[in-house]
């Protein structure tokens, strides 16, 4: 595949959130894991925000936990999902003075420069323009408020993508960015200093079926435009399913995630296009002698 994937389409990721969001809990393992690892990079972080965005809220569990460790600050949950909100309001009693919102990543109803922490658990993967996304959390950060995110790397998944290449050369599984090209759309969106590392997770599966199972459970089902259609063939998938259980190792499927994580600073707002600011203070006069 040496075309670049489609890109993904926000409405069908929308309806299969709303789908799974009541069973969503029961399968959020690897969110569990980024969330936890996200929120200890963070904790030499010095901060005292008063208003915290958690983007692509999902169920709300990372809200009541973002809620618990910055006491006193006002946590705003968003999705694009109505069912994942539901869910979210439903924990309300649970997380001191929550908000709940329904919009996507590209256009926050919220207004420009007023966001002190702006946290991602899992979302990019379920972003199609990255540029856009970045740069619309730029516009509701505020100057030197903290942009914080977990996401996949492009190994990711990549047992299944491999499995499917052997069949066809229909994209299947979505490519994800790797860190230095998600640092310089960081940069190009006007954050500041970012900061990014990688860890990787190994999740195993007795079964394939049970490893569809989870990808259905978490909403990690085929969004790319383009896709068929109609039902894959049953011989294709059956020749897939061979090729990716010959994977086994001590009658254990293992699948590899790539884990990005990684944080950046608001750098206010950004001049009109073609003008530039420049500090007076870092003008050198040169006399000639």
């Amino acid at each position: 595949m040496n075309s670049p994937p489609p890109a993904l389409v926000s409405r069908d990721v929308r309806r299969r959130f709303d789908r799974i969001a009541s069973g969503f809990d029961a399968a959020d393992f690897v969110h569990r894991v980024t969330f936890d690892a996200l929120l200890s990079r963070l904790s030499p972080v010095v901060i005292k925000p008063d208003y915290i965005l958690d983007l692509g809220c999902a169920t709300g569990t990372g809200s009541k936990q973002l809620a618990k460790h910055y006491r006193g600050s006002r946590v705003i949950s968003l999705d694009i999902s109505s069912g994942m909100l539901r869910q979210a309001k439903g924990k309300r009693r649970l997380f001191a003075k929550p908000d709940a919102l329904q919009g996507d990543a590209y256009r926050i109803p919220i207004q420009d420069h007023s966001i002190d922490i702006v946290f991602a658990n899992m979302l990019l993967p379920w972003i199609g323009d990255l540029p856009a996304c970045l740069s619309e959390i730029g516009r509701v950060l505020q100057k030197d408020g903290l942009f914080a995110f977990a996401t996949f790397g492009p190994d990711s998944l990549s047992e299944v993508r491999e499995a499917w290449r052997s069949i066809d050369e229909d994209w299947h599984v979505n490519a994800y960015p790797d860190m230095h090209d998600i640092g310089d759309v960081l940069v190009r969106a006007g954050l500041r200093d970012p900061v990014l590392d990688v860890d990787h997770l190994t999740v195993t599966y007795r079964d394939t079926e049970a490893l569809y199972q989870d990808l259905t459970s978490t909403g990690g089902r085929n969004c790319l435009h383009g896709r068929r259609q109609t039902l894959t063939g049953k011989d294709r998938f059956r020749a897939m399913d061979q090729m990716l259980a010959a994977k086994k190792s001590d009658d254990l499927l293992s699948l590899r995630l790539e884990l990005v994580y990684g944080h950046a600073w608001g750098g206010g707002p950004r001049p009109p296009e073609g003008e530039f600011h420049i500090d007076p203070a870092r003008i050198v006069r040169h006399i000639r002698v």
